[in-house]
């Protein structure tokens, strides 16, 4: 499939976050575009706004015409999340069409493009969209797809006129494998999505195969530690390639130095909070720096990067309340967004409201999940949410409490979580998962507010 003879595209599972980057993508080159998901949420409400029709009904009649047969200039994109008994995803197997997941396309459309890709089990979203920043911020400029809305620009996709891109490479199904990346980041490579790969090892593998398929003459950027036996290493106050040190925080703002063997930024402001997010700045800049970004341009621009909606997102942000939203969904970033919040908030009880994601997930990390979550000083924990898994047998919230030593902790529904924080107004309020937990953030809003 080559790039320019694409004129007409269909996303079965248009909504989800890369693909409808995808969606925006080839709508702005001017090709028809139109898809379906299961259900209507604020992000295929904004596709329908742009000019992107969207249906919400699995069956083939609504298909337009105009994509009942292949041909050259007809792309079909599926996310794996499909059911494989979609009488859409059928429709176009039996009709002949040939399938292309997101990662595919990525790889397409990445193909003789100056590729910047960013790997990793968490950290990787962040990362991305700040490099995307800093080289739109800096006038470098740059294209992108990333996995999250960038609260500087509103959108999930940005679209440059240079050969530049910037691409957050998923390691879940092994998708990060279709790109072959000038500079490639890794974040961090701890255990994930065994329902997939089975062990660590296997995960750690693929990795490795990522980190080997740079273009000759590319280069890699990994966080040190990792068991990678090549590569440029980051870290924040230790003993790396680059690093950051002289960590502080002023006015709630956190500030530090960046060093490398050939620069030194000092007294870096950080438009968003946390000491994971300085991880990721080093990696920011090193690879920034490697596209000939000036060490002021990217300090203008760290000072006002806005980061990415629901990674540590101040939801309400007052003398007297606060409230931070986070995707957080594993074990270690639920442990990095939570001493981020006890760093910025010392004193202050801390309720926390959290959603399990995957029966898998929650079965192979009760233990991490129940080490992190103590941490906090009360917890409200919601029902798994399953995303593309059916129920597991003896696997539930429970597993997590039960393995807890903290004593303030409570499972509950949904609006009883909302009844809860009405009742108790919680001075510091924090919500993490990956799930519809982003459904609640609003209603808590105004459960905080409601006087």
């Amino acid at each position: 499939m080559e790039l320019a003879n694409i004129k007409r595209v269909y996303l079965i599972g248009i909504g989800g976050i890369g693909m409808s980057g995808l969606a925006r993508y080839f709508h702005h080159l001017g090709c028809v575009v139109c898809g379906y998901d299961k259900t209507s949420t604020d992000l295929t409400n904004e596709l329908h706004r742009e000019g992107i029709p969207v249906i919400f009904d699995d069956r083939q009649e609504w298909i337009p015409l105009s994509f009942q047969s292949p041909d050259a200039g007809t792309l079909i994109i599926y996310t794996p999340a499909i059911p494989k008994d979609s009488s859409i995803l059928n429709f176009f197997k039996n009709k002949g069409f040939e399938l292309f997941k997101r990662s595919q396309v990525l790889g397409i459309i990445s193909k003789g493009m100056f590729t910047v890709a960013v790997a990793g089990t968490h950290g990787k979203t962040t990362t991305s969209t700040m490099i995307a920043h800093i080289l739109k911020d800096s006038g470098r400029d740059c294209s992108a797809f990333l996995g999250g809305i960038s609260s500087n620009y509103h959108s999930n996709v940005l679209y440059g006129k240079n050969n530049i891109v910037v691409v957050e490479a998923d390691e879940f199904d092994r998708s990060f494998l279709t790109l072959y990346p000038d500079v490639a980041i890794i974040t961090s490579m701890d255990a994930d999505h065994l329902d997939i790969y089975g062990d660590h090892s296997h995960l750690t593998d693929s990795f490795k195969q990522f980190a080997s398929q740079i273009k000759p003459g590319g280069k890699l950027i990994h966080r040190k530690g990792l068991p990678l036996e090549t590569g440029f290493t980051y870290a924040v106050e230790a003993d790396a390639d680059a690093n950051a040190s002289n960590i502080s925080i002023k006015n709630g703002d956190f500030y530090f130095d960046f060093k490398n063997s050939h620069a030194h930024i000092t007294d870096i402001k950080m438009g968003i909070a946390g000491m994971h997010n300085i991880e990721n700045a080093v990696a920011a800049i090193e690879a920034t720096l490697l596209l000939d970004v000036t060490a002021d341009a990217i300090k203008s621009a760290l000072a006002s990067f806005k980061g990415v909606k629901r990674r540590f997102e101040y939801i309400i942000k007052t003398d007297h309340q606060i409230f931070i939203d986070d995707y957080a969904h594993h074990p270690e970033e639920l442990k990095a967004c939570i001493r981020s919040v006890k760093k910025l908030y010392p004193g202050v009880k801390l309720t926390t409201i959290f959603q399990p994601h995957l029966y898998t997930r929650t079965r192979d990390f009760a233990y991490g999940f129940a080490e992190a979550l103590d941490m906090t000083d009360e917890l409200i924990i919601l029902d798994i949410y399953p995303a593309r898994e059916l129920p597991i047998e003896g696997v539930n919230s429970d597993m997590i409490l039960d393995r807890m030593k903290m004593w303030n902790k409570r499972r509950c529904g949904k609006q009883e979580a909302i009844d809860l924080v009405k009742n108790e107004k919680p001075v510091l309020l924090l919500t993490v998962g990956a799930g519809d937990i982003d459904q609640l953030v609003q209603p808590l809003k105004h459960a905080l507010e409601d006087v």
